[in-house]
């Protein structure tokens, strides 16, 4: 399956979710959700705060499964698996789909115990292979050469920028194919946020990643895609340059344009 959404060629499917509800309890927050995530692009999702962004993130690794009483009615693909189909094995799931929060939250660990956690729990032991993948890790998330001589010391001494990279170097640790973020980049001073965002234009080379973000700014700077979402509802869904310079939705417009929102 391809996104026949651009003028060059078309874009193969990595995500493809059709007629998605969600619900808290008796709760609808999400409505009818139907959206074609390519593959190794970025996706951003933007909206007004309390319009489900991160909840519909979060049902593509299934993180809302940890949340009591909700439910969820259609489908979410990845790689053509419905990965809400009996005997989805979970863990594996979010290997592949590797998630970064909001807030920085590293072990209280080493840098090096931080990285190397994920694949010693998956049962890679050997010591050479877990500098391998920690010394990959780091470097794809742009942090090695500022902590390759301290990998032993707390990651708790990092700065915010420093920690959240970190955060994405565990999450590429798993070998992921993609990568949520949620809000990476909302608690950082503008030059970590910088540092984010070319970061995330450079793993779009290896990954599929979808991020959400509150600053339609950063959506247009770093994405391929973007979504528009209001009260549970996907507005509208395209090209970053259509969605922000050509909209086909009246209300998407006003968003964009500041008239609500």
């Amino acid at each position: 399956m391809v996104v026949n959404m651009t003028a060059g060629e078309p874009l193969p499917v990595k995500i493809l979710v059709e007629n998605l509800d969600f619900y808290y309890g008796p709760v609808q927050v999400l409505f009818g959700l139907t959206m074609q995530i390519p593959a190794q692009q970025v996706t951003a999702l933007i909206g007004p705060s309390g319009c489900g962004k991160s909840t519909f993130l979060r049902t593509l690794n299934r993180m809302n499964d940890i949340i009591g009483g909700t439910r969820l009615e259609g489908s979410v693909l990845v790689d053509g698996h419905d990965i809400y189909c009996n005997g989805t094995d979970v863990v594996a799931l979010r290997k592949k789909v590797g998630m970064v929060f909001q807030k920085s939250n590293p072990f209280p660990k080493s840098i090096f115990e931080n990285v190397a956690y994920g694949p010693r729990i998956h049962g890679i032991r050997r010591r050479s292979a877990l500098v391998e993948i920690v010394e990959r890790s780091l470097a794809r998330a742009g942090l090695w050469e500022e902590v390759r001589d301290r990998l032993d010391g707390s990651a708790l001494d990092l700065s915010g920028g420093q920690q959240q990279r970190l955060c994405i170097a565990r999450a590429l640790a798993m070998d992921p194919e993609i990568v949520l973020m949620d809000e990476p980049a909302s608690a950082l001073d503008p030059r970590s946020t910088a540092r984010i965002e070319d970061l995330i234009r450079e793993l779009r080379r290896d990954y599929t990643i979808v991020i959400v973000t509150h600053n339609m700014q950063q959506a247009a700077r770093v994405s391929d895609f973007t979504a528009f979402f209001y009260e549970g509802h996907l507005i509208e869904f395209g090209p970053t340059k259509q969605i922000f310079t050509m909209p086909h939705e009246k209300q998407t417009e006003d968003y964009i344009t500041g008239r609500f929102g």
